[in-house]
């Protein structure tokens, strides 16, 4: 279903989102007047202050065919009992706002502390073993995302680090070419971090963020926490034994490890590319990235984002 908005050519800020909010709780029959804006980034994450709602909105149209998947992979983990992000099912899902796909999902009520790495990695084994029921098609992971789009509508960038990045990305493709996965193909989360991991106040720990679910080797999953503790130093050493010891595999001793890091280094920085008007320090943390991307030995002194 489409829904008319008064359209800007603003991009994708924060007051955009917030008219396709508008709109879209209108024709869903929501009242939007206490919606709360709780995150902008690959999507605006608004919650409606009139009924325990999330509603969720893309940054454009060729997002349309990932919302659709997570409204179906949503329904599939519940009927699996498999605790994760829950769509509102009397709701049409999706409805396309000027060009943006929204979702509605139930509020998720939390516990009011983060997720662990050892809760990570307990949820990230029970996912994978997981068998796929008939007639749920799922992609293989894009392990590049959107990141060739990201360049060509990328403003406020030089050109000389739009042209390494483009060569970057042939780079990594390459090498990804020829990589070897020895794991075999499940469902895959494909952006499994502890921010992607709701506590409720009964204690369950919930998967959200389903728009990258698809099917593939685990390994991409595993890459994450990997790549956050061997790379960015985001993650403890005491953090990771724990992720480890709870999904019974450490990727480091993979062979193929440094490859996934660079790829996953590579979208990260195309990603956080988008929101370099949002303020300086985003620009400057853009700046830094890019930099780093420039010298594989350089350490990742990268603020998380």
């Amino acid at each position: 279903m489409a829904v008319d908005a008064a359209r800007s050519e603003e991009g994708f800020t924060s007051a955009g989102a917030t008219r396709v909010m508008a709109a879209a709780c209108r024709a869903a029959g929501l009242d939007d007047r206490e919606a709360e804006l709780i995150r902008l980034g690959e999507n605006a994450l608004f919650r409606l202050g009139s009924v325990p709602v999330i509603v969720r909105i893309a940054r454009s149209v060729e997002y349309l065919a990932a919302a659709r998947k997570e409204v179906a992979v949503s329904r599939w983990l519940a009927r699996e009992g498999f605790p994760a992000a829950r769509v509102v099912e009397d709701l049409e899902q999706p409805l396309v706002v000027d060009g943006h796909p929204v979702t509605f999902w139930h509020l998720i009520v939390e516990e009011g502390r983060p997720a662990t790495y050892r809760e990570l990695g307990g949820v990230l084994r029970d996912l994978h073993v997981l068998a796929l029921p008939d007639g749920l098609e799922l992609p293989r992971y894009s392990a590049f995302g959107l990141s060739d789009l990201r360049l060509e509508r990328a403003a406020g960038i030089s050109e000389d680090d739009l042209e390494f990045l483009r060569k970057r990305g042939q780079e990594l493709k390459g090498r990804l070419a020829e990589l070897r996965f020895g794991s075999r193909l499940g469902p895959v989360h494909g952006d499994a971090h502890t921010d992607n991991l709701m506590v409720d106040r009964s204690g369950v720990v919930h998967l959200i963020d389903l728009e990258n679910f698809c099917v593939d080797h685990p390994e991409w999953d595993l890459e994450v926490a990997a790549h956050e503790y061997h790379r960015l130093g985001w993650v403890t050493e005491e953090q990771y034994a724990d992720f480890v010891g709870a999904y019974g595999r450490d990727l480091r001793e993979w062979p193929g490890f440094a490859t996934l890091c660079a790829i996953q280094e590579f979208k990260m920085t195309t990603w956080l590319m988008q929101n370099v008007s949002e303020g300086d320090d985003v620009a400057q943390e853009v700046g830094r990235r890019i930099a780093s991307l420039r010298d594989d030995a350089a350490p990742r002194n990268w603020l998380p984002y």
